[in-house]
């Protein structure tokens, strides 16, 4: 697998994160092909990186009400 240079990437939290700091997500949008996904307490941490088809059948999957808590 080839690496990728985050360096640069504009990351944004996600609507879902709760507003006491607590269980943050953020992602970048700044690539086609991938979503890069990490904790935001954590900015220098790992990353973990999804294909974005990957990524949208998920993101689909939890607005729909398709996964449980």
């Amino acid at each position: 697998m080839r690496s990728i240079d985050l360096s640069a990437a504009t990351w944004r939290k996600s609507s879902r994160s709760n507003s006491d700091g607590g269980a943050c997500l953020e992602v970048s949008d700044d690539f086609a092909t991938v979503v890069p996904v990490r904790d935001s307490k954590l900015p220098h941490g790992p990353v973990l990186v999804f294909p974005a088809g990957t990524w949208r059948t998920f993101v689909g999957a939890v607005k729909g009400g398709q996964l449980s808590a």
